[in-house]
């Protein structure tokens, strides 16, 4: 489902993603779907984009995911893999829960470009620090 006008005002405080293009496009119960129109700024010395941004982006969607219903989760752990290089102009990552425990939970987040080429795998688990 697409974003509410109050999920959306509730991430702009997630400075450093929305700074760097990151935006909601779509949010469900323990799912998000993020994207970010690459841009120079978010390539490297040898014309690739930056690790980080593909990081960030996931991480972004993370946070969206486990927290659109109210903050109160952070992320514990992330393993990313960079898998190849985005060929296209937009990254999407999008953000599914595993396993939601008690206080933690295991998401699978993949980003792709917009040619549907995965570009970085990632695995995280969240914790609950509130209720």
């Amino acid at each position: 489902m697409k974003p509410t006008e109050e999920t959306k005002k509730l991430f702009q405080n997630d400075r450093f993603a929305t700074d760097n293009g990151a935006v909601i496009e779509e949010v469900d119960d323990h799912y998000a779907k993020c994207s970010l129109k690459i841009e120079d700024r978010h390539k490297n010395a040898m014309g690739a984009v930056m690790g980080g941004v593909y990081f960030t982006l996931a991480d972004f969607a993370l946070a969206v995911a486990s927290n659109w219903q109210g903050m109160g989760s952070v992320s514990l752990n992330s393993e990313i893999t960079y898998l190849t290089p985005a060929k296209g102009e937009v990254l999407t990552a999008e953000a599914v829960c595993v396993k939601n425990g008690r206080t933690t939970s295991y998401y699978r987040i993949d980003v792709k470009d917009d040619l549907g080429n995965l570009t970085a795998a990632v695995t995280a688990t969240a914790f609950r620090v509130a209720k």
